[in-house]
């Protein structure tokens, strides 16, 4: 088991090479419904984001017109067409159609609905069409790009943007999450990123990329074990867990000048977790001897004891209101999942369909709960409503899968597996479809972390 260390840390006490919580994330076979005939579009406002049986839209992007016809925005707009087409297909609402069924020649053709031949795009199948054209001024750029209903021959959403070129990929991302919050009234995950560990130097270090698994980034150099990376709300901030010091130790990393600073509380420190909309965490600390979630200060003072059990209590995670924490308690004698209210102090138990149930990540939407299970020694995802029914399993038989964590528009769950020998970070819809591996790096990677919709 590759995703076990902060469960070692809390049951072993000072023994903190013991493991004995395993958490899990189990698949729910759930297919989707074949490709069918057209007209669905006009049932349900275009997508219906709570059908999991969703069919993908066979949409065409093809390379944007240059505008002035030179060999530099030429290039540019085969890429950005290319970045455009990739961002949208990531979101698995949709099949891109291969651009050499189009007919359709950039140079000649336009953008506007007056100058496209609906027909040419209906008669490949295409439901969905975006359109676009550019023009380079030196090292300004000016994107037009725009999205039709083919069959309706209806203007969907259109964007004009301008500004440095180095601002390109932003503009892509912002125009993907208006195509998205168009057809299914979601802003999708385009300006997100993840957080996940890697131990490719030898040493279990947090590394950032995107949403997509690219522009992947080191963030610590600690040479030592760290873990468990959890966004603050306004994606600002990470914290995480180090053993740089010799002990588990929560630290507070600010993204946007490198400034790290640790908590000085004694004992144990483990499993953050900011509170949306506050500057203020939960925390898994030993303070009593036992292992308790605490509510703290973003520099670490405490303002209030969250659980007092005789079982240990870690790993708690929010609702997005911020008045209920998920966490993970062994009071009834197993680890098993707990919700806590925190104005009335009510605690109602999650789960009972098996023995170690761990690492729940409550979904923006606020209506499930991802987490890792283990059935019969194979840990796997499921995903359970917040009154604890209908569990329904993501993963199966492939390896151990864990750590479920959100897209922040709830449609995708990020996660890691080790359905390929090694532990790596795998996507996956919120229904258990399209599950695919995102990152490739050397050694293993664990923990996944996804921030909110604040690309810095």
């Amino acid at each position: 088991m590759k995703q076990n260390d902060r469960y070692g840390l809390e049951l072993a006490g000072n023994n903190m090479k013991t493991r004995f919580w395993i958490l899990i994330s189990v698949l729910a076979a759930i297919l989707a419904a074949g490709p069918g005939t057209r007209p669905a579009l006009a049932q349900f406002d275009y997508i219906d984001i709570s059908n999991p049986f969703l069919r993908k839209v066979p949409m065409a992007v093809p390379v944007f017109k240059s505008f002035s016809g030179s060999a530099r925005e030429k290039v540019m707009a085969v890429k950005l067409a290319r970045m455009l087409a990739g961002n949208l297909e990531f979101t698995s609402y949709f099949t891109i159609l291969d651009r050499g069924s189009y007919l359709y020649d950039p140079d000649r053709s336009g953008i506007t609905a007056p100058d496209i031949n609906f027909g040419n795009w209906t008669v490949i199948g295409a439901e969905m069409l975006i359109t676009g054209g550019l023009k380079l001024d030196g090292d300004l750029l000016e994107l037009e790009l725009r999205l039709f209903d083919t069959f309706k021959q209806k203007l969907i959403a259109g964007k004009r943007y301008r500004g440095p070129v180095k601002g390109r990929d932003g503009m892509i991302r912002r125009f993907c999450s208006e195509v998205i919050f168009a057809l299914t009234g979601k802003r999708g995950f385009f300006d997100s990123r993840l957080a996940f560990v890697s131990n490719g130097t030898g040493h279990k270090e947090i590394y950032v990329c995107r949403f997509d698994g690219k522009d992947v980034r080191r963030m610590t150099t600690y040479k030592s074990i760290t873990m468990l990376p959890d966004w603050s709300a306004d994606g600002r901030h990470l914290a995480y867990v180090s053993y740089r010091n010799g002990r588990p130790q929560i630290f507070i990393h600010r993204l946007a000048n490198g400034r790290v600073r640790s908590m000085t509380k004694p004992g144990i420190q483990i499993t953050p977790a900011w509170r949306p909309g506050r500057a203020e965490l939960a925390a898994t600390l030993s303070l009593s001897g036992d292992q308790e979630i605490y509510l703290l200060t973003a520099a670490g003072k405490t303002i209030k004891r969250l659980t007092n059990s005789r079982g240990i209590d870690v790993d708690p995670t929010w609702s997005p209101d911020g008045k209920k924490v998920a966490f993970v308690s062994k009071r009834s004698g197993t680890p098993q999942i707990y919700i806590k209210d925190i104005a009335t102090g009510r605690v109602a138990r999650l789960t009972y369909h098996g023995r170690y149930n761990t690492q729940p990540s409550w979904s923006p939407n606020g209506d499930l709960i991802a987490y890792s299970s283990m059935e019969q020694g194979q840990i796997n995802i499921y995903v359970s409503d917040i009154e604890g029914n209908n569990p329904v399993r993501l993963t199966s038989d492939q390896g151990d899968n864990e750590a479920p964590t959100w897209s922040p528009d709830g449609s995708l769950i990020a996660f890691s597996s080790t359905r390929r020998g090694k532990s790596r970070i795998f996507v996956m819809t919120r229904y258990g479809t399209d599950q695919r591996q995102l990152i490739v790096l050397d050694g293993e990677q664990s923990d996944p972390s996804w921030s909110p919709n604040t690309m810095q």
